[in-house]
């Protein structure tokens, strides 16, 4: 608690953990000096502690330097690297020429500057302690021979990174699956197929498949849908019922409708479908909007604020009750914020 910073809570746990003798803390003093010799304040030494407390046992000239060393020739200076190391104190435990180097070089070659590797491993911290040789190279090598262009690999490691730390035949499975959908790697939806594609089993995905088809769409209007709104197969299939259900059965859309605009599917019917739809009703039955084409957007489009405003917040004195039947005030200071 006294040096590094850790409240009693987190002591206690890390305690459990790691046993020191109170005539053998040199060493754990060392390790806390040189982390402060390289701009680590107390909060990054509290929280690489917490994640990774044996690191008060390593050796600082021939454990922790030469990694230090080589992070810091490669740009990696001032907050940067106390930013990188908490970020994944595991990078701690790897050999700096198996591993460090080659898989700093692949990161600097799609992410460029120190400063987007840090923001691209706060995402993902796992990203530089992962197998690269065993995954993430060859995946990012059959993609970009398949096409995929290297400024969505750069996109794929900042904001996608789990996307690529799947073995590399599940990969190469994925990527045959979707060119055969006619969903291309060099085209912008592919990144986002293909993590819906890895995230589900290939049974759970012809599971979805046999709900729609049982709720009346074709296989084809799915895979259409399934192009223009990847996201649309990652919803469970209790969601897909629920949301067909009220489109098909309360707005009273056609299937092409939905196609055109499978995102729909993606909304909660409970929290905002329901209860705009609601609204509307009532404001139709008083005559004071429109029933027309407009209000499947209002219940769909807009956004939560518009909708207060040109829906509840201007006919709530006219209509007693709106607000509550919208879901009441606690929900409209919720948009309102």
């Amino acid at each position: 608690m006294n040096s590094c910073g850790l409240s009693s809570k987190s002591a206690l746990s890390v305690s459990h953990k790691l046993q020191l003798h109170q005539n053998k803390l040199q060493k754990p003093h060392s390790v806390l000096l040189f982390l402060k010799s390289h701009g680590f304040d107390d909060s990054h030494i509290a929280q690489l502690i917490e994640k990774r407390p044996k690191i008060l046992h390593s050796g600082v000239d021939d454990t922790l330097k030469p990694k230090f060393d080589f992070f810091v020739k490669n740009g990696f200076t001032g907050k940067l690297l106390p930013q990188l190391i908490a970020s994944d104190p595991n990078i701690l435990s790897a050999a700096v020429d198996s591993h460090l180097k080659p898989c700093f070089e692949l990161l600097k070659l799609f992410l460029g500057s120190p400063d987007r590797i840090v923001v691209a491993l706060k995402r993902a911290p796992f990203l530089m302690s992962f197998s690269f040789k065993g995954a993430v190279q060859p995946n990012i090598e059959l993609l970009i021979k398949e096409g995929m262009h290297v400024d969505r690999v750069a996109k794929l490691l900042s904001l996608h990174a789990r996307v690529i730390l799947v073995k590399h035949d599940r990969m190469v499975y994925v990527v045959n699956a979707l060119k055969n959908l006619g969903v291309e790697p060099k085209t912008p939806v592919f990144l986002h197929a293909a993590k819906v594609m890895l995230s589900i089993s290939k049974s759970n995905w012809r599971k979805k498949i046999e709900v729609m088809k049982s709720l009346g769409w074709s296989e084809e209007e799915i895979i259409v849908a399934f192009k223009r709104y990847p996201y649309l197969l990652a919803c469970s299939e209790e969601k897909i019922r629920k949301s067909l259900d009220f489109f098909v059965n309360t707005l009273k859309l056609e299937p092409q409708a939905i196609i055109t605009c499978p995102e729909y599917l993606a909304y909660s019917v409970d929290r905002r479908l329901r209860p705009r739809h609601n609204v509307l009703k009532v404001l139709v039955s008083k005559k004071l909007v429109k029933e027309d084409e407009k209000i499947v957007r209002a219940v769909t489009r807009i956004s939560d604020r518009d909708f207060l405003e040109k829906y509840v917040t201007k006919y709530a004195d006219k209509v007693t009750g709106l607000l509550e039947i919208y879901g009441g005030i606690s929900k409209a200071k919720k948009m309102e914020s």
